[in-house]
Parts: C-alpha cells; sequence; structure tokens
C-alpha cells in the first residue's frame, strides 16, 4: 500500500465515522444492555474498557442466556462450517458445464485448495468464526475481516461489533466498511514503520512502547476508480487506515473483492444492523435475573433468618456463631427467647415461574430445537428425517441467510488472494472461454437439513406403496432403486468415498450377471448332454415309438428355444412385463361388472383366456431340460 498523508482524507474519513457513531447510537445502548448480560466479555460499547481482566459480570445472577448463546453458536457452527466435512463446493455458472468431467475434477481440485488454505494453523478461521457466530447470536451482526499476510498467507479475524460499523448501498447490500482499531505503538511501527506515523506515536514508540492508540481503518467502494490502472487506483474498492491521533492518513490502498463479510441474523425495514435472538427475549433475560436476585435473597433469609429476640436488651449481645453460649436466651420456665423470623416466602412458585422464563430464552437460541434428536435416539429412519425436515424449515430462514450472506464474500476473497499469489490449478479451456465464472453451492448439514423434505416423501411413499405391492408386487417398477439410494445418500449427507461411481456399479453388475449366464449355460449344457443320451438310447430301445418320442422332444426343445430368443431380452422383457399386467397373471381372473357389481361371466371368460395364454408363454419360458426329460420317460410309460 502506498503512504501519504493527505489530511483532507483523514478529515473525511473521521467525520464520516462521526455520522456512523451517531447514526446507531440508540443500537449502541441496545447492545451494552444485552452485552451486560449475555456477552460481558463483548461489553465494549458507549465506552472502551481500559483496564484489561476487569470483571463484567455484576448484572448476571442467572446464567441461562450465557449458556444458551454458547450452545446455539457451536450448533450453528456445526450446522454451517463443520471442520470434519466439505460444506461448500463450486460449479461453474454456464449451466453447460456442469456435467462436463474435466471441468468437475478441476472444481473439486481447487475446493479442496480453499479448504487447506482455511484451515491452516496460521489462518485461524475455526476459532474466528465460532466468535463470529456468538456475535450474531448476542447482537445480530457479526464480521469477518480477511486479510492476506506476507509470508504467512490468509488471515481471519472476528470483529467485534462495537468496533465495526457499516453502510449499505441503493440495493440493500453492505459496501461501507469503518473498523475502529486499538493498536500500541509498537505494533503500529511494526504495521506501518516511522515515516507513516504521526510523531506522537513515534515518540510513544521509543519510550511506552505499549501505550495504546486508536486508529480507523475505512474500505469503501472506489468512487474514483481508474480504468487500465494496476495497482490500487484500478481496483474496486479503497482503503484507507487514519490514526486519530494528528488526524493523518497513514496509508491508502485498495482490494480487488471485499476483506470484510458481515452477515445480519434478521433485519428491521430501514435498519442496516441485524437484530438478535438475545435481543428479541432481552425483557425475559433481565426478569429472570431478577427473580434469580429476589430467589437469592428469599433462601438467604431462610437459610439464615433475622432473629426475634425480647425486647429488654438482656440479649444485646446475642452471639450465633456455632457452639456459642448466649446467657439469657430462655426465661425461668426454659422457653426459648430468641425465634426466627418467618417470611413466608414460596420458594417453588418462584423457581416455577422463572423456569419459565427460562424455556422462553432457551426457545430463542433454538436450545430446544437443537436437542430434539439428542432426547429421542430411539427412532426410526424416517422419523429421523421427519424430525431432521422440521428442524431445517425452522432454521432455515434466519441461519440459511448467516451461511450466503457470510461464506459468499469469504470465498471470493479466497479466490482472489489464491488467484493473485499464483496457486490455483490451471483452468480447463472451456471454462474460460466460457468466462471462467464459478459459484458456491453449500453441502453443509443446514443445507442436507432443507432437503430433508425429499428423503422423507420417498421413504413415505415406500412406505404407503408396501400394502400394494403385496397384492401387485411390479408396482416397485416405477421405483429406480441405484436413484433412491443416491438421493437419500445425498440427504443424510453420506461421504461420497464410500460409494462406488455408476460406472464402477455397472461394471460390477455386468460381471456378476456376465458370471451367472455363464455357470448357467454350463449347467445346461451338462444337463443337454445327459437328456440326449438318454433320449437316444431310449429311442433305440424303444424302436418307431421312440423315434415318435424323440421327434416330440426336438420340438419341445425348438419351442422353447424360439420363446427364450423371443422374450429374453430387453424389448422382451418389455413386452413381458405389459402383457402379466394385461393378462391379469398376479390377480384372480374373476371380474366384477361396476353396474351390477356381480361377476361377470362374460367379461371373466375373456380374463381366463388371457390367463391361459400367459401360462402357456411362462411355462415354454421356464420349462427345463430335465422337465422334457420326465415328459419323455412319461411318454414311455404309457
Amino acid at each position: 500500500m502506498a503512504a501519504g498523508t493527505v489530511d483532507s482524507r483523514a478529515e473525511y474519513v473521521l467525520q464520516r465515522q462521526s455520522q456512523l457513531e451517531n447514526g446507531r447510537a440508540t443500537f449502541d445502548a441496545h447492545w451494552k444492555e444485552v452485552a451486560e448480560r449475555v456477552l460481558p466479555r463483548q461489553d465494549e460499547f458507549l465506552q472502551k474498557r481500559t483496564v484489561e481482566g476487569d470483571k463484567r459480570s455484576e448484572k448476571i445472577f442467572d446464567s441461562t442466556a450465557l449458556l444458551a448463546l454458547d450452545r446455539a453458536a457451536s450448533a450453528i457452527d456445526s450446522l454451517i462450517s463443520p471442520q470434519t466435512q466439505i460444506y461448500h463446493r463450486l460449479e461453474p455458472e454456464d449451466e453447460r458445464l456442469i456435467d462436463d468431467r474435466e471441468v468437475k475434477l478441476y472444481l473439486d481440485a481447487l475446493t479442496k485448495l480453499m479448504f487447506r488454505v482455511r484451515y491452516r494453523p496460521s489462518a485461524n478461521f475455526a476459532s474466528q468464526a465460532h466468535e463470529c457466530y456468538v456475535t450474531q447470536m448476542a447482537f445480530g451482526t457479526m464480521a469477518m475481516f480477511i486479510d492476506d499476510y506476507v509470508g504467512i498467507g490468509m488471515r481471519y479475524k472476528s470483529i467485534a461489533l462495537s468496533d465495526m460499523y457499516i453502510a449499505e448501498n441503493h440495493a440493500g447490500i453492505v459496501d461501507y466498511w469503518h473498523r475502529k482499531i486499538r493498536m500500541s505503538a509498537r505494533a503500529a511501527l511494526q504495521k506501518w514503520g516511522e515515516k507513516n506515523l504521526p510523531e506522537a506515536i513515534v515518540k510513544a514508540g521509543e519510550k511506552e512502547p505499549f501505550r495504546k492508540f486508536d486508529f480507523i481503518h475505512c474500505v469503501k467502494p472506489n468512487e474514483d476508480r481508474k480504468a487500465g490502472a494496476k495497482d490500487y487506483r484500478g481496483m474496486p474498492f479503497t482503503s484507507y487506515y487514519v490514526a486519530y491521533e494528528g488526524k493523518k492518513l497513514i496509508s491508502e490502498g485498495g482490494f480487488r473483492t471485499t476483506p470484510y463479510a458481515v452477515s445480519r441474523h434478521v433485519t428491521s425495514p430501514n435498519e442496516t444492523y441485524g437484530r438478535s435472538p438475545a435481543m428479541m427475549v432481552l425483557p425475559d433475560i433481565k426478569m429472570v435475573n431478577e427473580m434469580e436476585k429476589t430467589v437469592i435473597r428469599a433462601a438467604h433469609k431462610i437459610v439464615d433468618p433475622p432473629l426475634l429476640v425480647y425486647g429488654d436488651g438482656i440479649l444485646a449481645a446475642f452471639n450465633a456463631r456455632p457452639s456459642a453460649l448466649n446467657y439469657g436466651g430462655v426465661d425461668e420456665q426454659g422457653r426459648q427467647l430468641v425465634h426466627p423470623l418467618k417470611t413466608g416466602s414460596n420458594l417453588p412458585f418462584a423457581e416455577e415461574k422463572a423456569e419459565q422464563k427460562r424455556k422462553v430464552i432457551n426457545d430463542a437460541f433454538y436450545v430446544t430445537l437443537f436437542q430434539i434428536l439428542v432426547q429421542s435416539p430411539q427412532m426410526t429412519a424416517t422419523e429421523a428425517l421427519i424430525r431432521a425436515q422440521e428442524k431445517g424449515q425452522l432454521l432455515a430462514p434466519t441461519v440459511g441467510r448467516t451461511q450466503s450472506e457470510f461464506f459468499g464474500p469469504i470465498i471470493d476473497r479466497e479466490l482472489d488472494i489464491l488467484s493473485a499469489s499464483g496457486n490455483l490449478p490451471p483452468m480447463p479451456e472451456k471454462l474460460r472461454r466460457a468466462g471462467g465464472g464459478v459459484r458456491a453451492v453449500y453441502t453443509s448439514p443446514l443445507a442436507r437439513l432443507r432437503r430433508a423434505e425429499d428423503g422423507v416423501a420417498i421413504m413415505r411413499t415406500i412406505e404407503a406403496v408396501a400394502p400394494i405391492a403385496q397384492v401387485q408386487p411390479d408396482v416397485y417398477d416405477r421405483f429406480d432403486p441405484d436413484m433412491v439410494l443416491e438421493e437419500l445418500a445425498e440427504i443424510n449427507g453420506v461421504p461420497e468415498r464410500v460409494l462406488r461411481s455408476r460406472e464402477e456399479m455397472l461394471q460390477r453388475r455386468g460381471e456378476r450377471e456376465q458370471a451367472l449366464q455363464q455357470q448357467q449355460q454350463l449347467e445346461a449344457a451338462n444337463v443337454a448332454a445327459n437328456a440326449a443320451r438318454n433320449m437316444a438310447s431310449a429311442a433305440e430301445k424303444a424302436g418307431f415309438v421312440g423315434l415318435m418320442i424323440k421327434n416330440l422332444i426336438n420340438r419341445v426343445l425348438r419351442s422353447r428355444q424360439a420363446y427364450r430368443a423371443a422374450f429374453s431380452n430387453p424389448a422382451g422383457e418389455i413386452v413381458l412385463a405389459d402383457l402379466r399386467k394385461f393378462c391379469r397373471a398376479n390377480s384372480t381372473p374373476a371380474v366384477v361388472s361396476p353396474a351390477t357389481q356381480q361377476i361377470d361371466p362374460i367379461a371373466t371368460g375373456i380374463a381366463i383366456g388371457r390367463l391361459e395364454v400367459w401360462h402357456r408363454i411362462s411355462h415354454n419360458l421356464h420349462l427345463s431340460d430335465a422337465d422334457i426329460y420326465k415328459m419323455m420317460g412319461q411318454s414311455e410309460t404309457e
């Protein structure tokens, strides 16, 4: 980045920062209330804490919201970006190239490269992504900064919402970012050098290197973009770093893609920042904390109650410690003169009301929803799919927005950095001619939950067809078993590596069918040879009668061969399937008249005739050599 000292630009950035701060003052007050009770470690709104390690839990008496927030963030992390899975892939924008094998292999290799870079230890993506999800569920807006460090590569940084300011363009897309940075003089000197920093920071670096200073990073559309320029002046986004100290512009540069990925949970009309589950149930969070405070006070009075003592002052020095002796605590008759105060507190009722509020808070953070499958492990596959479908329907509108709004800019930024560093694999010429455009397709667990409805439909249909199949088994012919398996495997997230490809599957089936045919041919040849020898021997013994039987057997063999030649092929199988239905092979030939509701003798006779045709075809197709030899034996006896 080029350095500069143009004060007018620094003043521009600082003025815009002041406007952004004033524009969200109400949000800051709202977020501060949330932070005090839900996420105290990010309680930096309205005022910056200068003391590290200070206590920030003064207003927290119930931890329900804190625990629910952490569980919700962890659940979203596992649904959107699980570290053990490839949760998105790339496909060409040109629909004609989607099934092209060369393009597929290239994009698969590119996807694996992106995930390797993203999850390198130096990138720090996993921990920062989780912090982003925590911020979004607490405050409704989250931001991630994706930088490219020389010698390190990509580095991800979750930005606290108290430091992040955004603005939208005419289309409602965030395209203007301000980020407050608090940095020590030592770190500033390392990043920008002495020549670019104000004199006060340079001097502090010598005497007070750990003294903190405030800076602003401004990224906005490059309104003065120069076409053809190879440096930052030709990039779509302008970048300024400004020091509050001395109001000095210390760095100017640009970005080819936005370095900030911002996502909102839900947005209200005419509002730029998002709203969160914590903001939605903030009254319940405040109420349950007050309830818990009251219960603690009441419980304290019950466990260690105030004492009612006799009023003549004889017990002025009463000692309430264990094993203490208090003279005068009883009268002459031994009656106790000191009694505990009975407040009449109803702790069970108070706990019941507080538990109602806790349930509302857990529902707002989806805790109850995420526990559905855990609490009901003994479920059938269909029941599990139905539960997954319900979860997907409830989470998709809000969490799905996070998936696209957050990861869209991240993927664009990653591809840009990899391309600029020359680390991308060679692009296929077909894709290059089509413009090289690619888009992300999300395959995360959340995406599969949203497709669970298809799995439910498949399973329910198969279950519904089962009773029909008992009467008409060929109803299952309407299903493509291989396609059903592929759909269910994709919906349930079965790893691709455990499934054979269609080519491998067809090859294995062909080999198995060929081996079976060879075995059948060998067995048939042995049986035929034995039958031929037996028939020849019988014919020689029987003379003329034997010759007639031999001719009969030959006719039967030729007939069987003709039937098999006609039907033992793909076209013949189609004809057989049609004849099976037409001849009512799997049902009774009795036909009931729709008019009289009685058996129709004419229609039944026709059906019997058709069934006889089917039996003849079936008999000839399944007639074995042993059956023929048996027929010959019966003829000899006759």
